[in-house]
């Protein structure tokens, strides 16, 4: 981040982050945001139900259910170094609508019947302008123009319903949660237990109330009439801008940097990257804040699909895969909290982390995060050869922590793992609160991780070039 006159001045990086994040108010928005950016630096999609070809030198990438992407460049040498991999998530804390979405009272007003999905910081939600996007399903006559179609979908397209997904984004203040005034809660500075069916329902509209509006406004957004619209998966986003703020412009606040802020870091790190040896693997998995215990989750089997179907799309075999595990090297990234100014007896007096002094390398000694000494060493010195500076983060020991990527990825897939981040404040709030400098440091390190060789003995001698 350059500075002039006591003044931080907007990086590129900064100005990607900010577009990234305003392309993506959901998970399904997010992966989509990164497949178009993967295909517009050549990568080639491929597809899980079909089989996959595969070439020295290729750049691929496969979606899984609309909301999860893993990435790949194949380098050469792949056999002596293994995998380099990022891990981010597509997710974050938000109000999921119902399927039955229409809740009318007193006939005046119509409310939407929403669900928490994930652990939000509640209030954050209210008084503020929301707006609705994600996934519908819809029923579509006549044939998907597909030339890439298997000849299964093309034989029942004749005597059967086409279901398609389609993402729709109403983008515009649509809804709003209203607080209740202060003079029928005289007790709301004292502390309010927030009630997710009553007291954070959002408003849609008033009078007159007429059923089925919200289907039919869903309907039109995805080109179809309300009896073909089938499904959905709908959420609530927050409107507001990204802001760059503070004295020296040092501060940036929006929605969803976690962690949207390391999906976009780690992917620009993958395409900033030169051909090198390797495998190297980006993922962004989805439903990292309900427990990542989904099929497109990083719980699941996905990574461990995607690395053996290379492995094996190379010509190699099951014992070349376990080798190029145990060779391999995973960044769990995930964004980390910050010194709170206000409560800064909340976090470790000496492991902690500030926004804009580097990214934070995160530690537990039950293994909530997965780095130990092997994995902080070799991070530590790529990020020396990057010139980017780290800094350490543990929980208090008297307080438990959240866990996140890199021990639930590792139940399927074992390699050395680094959990990393970015400090932020008000974590799961509706607008998160970073450091302007620290996305640039993140895109540095990634990019100098991918252009490593990181090569393991499996046990106590590690070497990185």
């Amino acid at each position: 981040m350059t500075q002039t006159a006591g003044v931080y001045a907007e990086t590129e990086e900064l100005a990607g982050l900010k577009e990234f994040l305003k392309k993506s108010p959901t998970a399904f928005h997010a992966a989509d945001t990164i497949r178009r950016e993967l295909e517009a630096a050549g990568f080639q999609e491929l597809k899980e139900s079909r089989r996959w070809q595969l070439e020295k030198g290729g750049a691929y990438y496969v979606v899984r259910n609309g909301s999860s992407v893993i990435a790949f460049r194949i380098g050469e040498d792949y056999r002596e170094t293994g995998f380099l991999v990022t891990a981010s998530h597509s997710d974050s804390p938000a109000f999921k609508i119902k399927e039955e979405a229409e809740i009318t009272v007193r006939d005046h007003y119509m409310q939407l019947n929403t669900e928490g999905y994930g652990g939000m910081i509640c209030s954050s939600w209210m008084d503020r302008p929301l707006s609705i996007a994600g996934r519908v399903l819809v029923r579509k006559k006549g044939e998907i123009k597909d030339p890439g179609q298997t000849e299964e979908m093309q034989s029942v397209q004749g005597g059967g319903e086409i279901y398609e997904a389609r993402l729709i984004d109403f983008d515009r203040d649509l809804v709003l949660i209203p607080n209740l005034a202060i003079h029928m809660n005289r007790k709301v500075n004292e502390g309010m237990a927030l009630n997710l069916q009553t007291d954070l329902l959002p408003l849609l509209g008033g009078a007159p109330v007429k059923s089925g509006r919200f289907r039919e406004m869903a309907a039109a957004e995805a080109g179809v009439s309300p009896e073909d619209l089938l499904g959905m998966d709908l959420y609530l986003y927050n409107r507001m801008e990204p802001s760059v703020w503070g004295a020296d412009r040092e501060f940036f606040s929006a929605g969803r940097l976690d962690d949207l802020e390391c999906a976009y870091g780690t992917l620009q790190g993958l395409l900033r990257s030169r051909a090198g040896s390797g495998i190297r693997l980006y993922c962004c998995f989805d439903n990292e804040e309900v427990g990542s215990g989904t099929k497109q989750g990083a719980r699941s089997t996905f990574l461990q699909d995607v690395l053996r179907r290379i492995v094996f799309g190379l010509g190699m075999d099951e014992e070349d895969y376990r080798c190029m595990c145990a060779r391999s090297f995973m960044l769990s990234c995930d964004n980390a909290h910050a010194v709170h100014p206000n409560h800064p007896e909340k976090t470790d007096v000496k492991n902690c982390a500030y926004m804009n002094e580097g990214i934070v390398i995160k530690s537990h000694a039950g293994q909530k995060y997965t780095s130990d000494g092997v994995s902080v060493s070799v991070f530590r010195g790529i990020c020396e050869k990057a010139g980017v500076p780290v800094q350490y983060f543990s929980n208090r020991s008297d307080e438990a922590g959240g866990s996140t990527l890199g021990n639930l990825a590792m139940s399927q897939v074992s390699m050395n793992c680094a959990d990393i981040g970015l400090a932020q404040l008000a974590m799961h709030s509706a607008y998160e609160t970073a450091g302007v400098k620290d996305i640039a440091y993140l895109i540095k390190a990634c990019r100098q991780f991918y252009d490593s060789r990181i090569v393991s003995d499996g046990n106590r001698v590690y070497v990185r070039s």
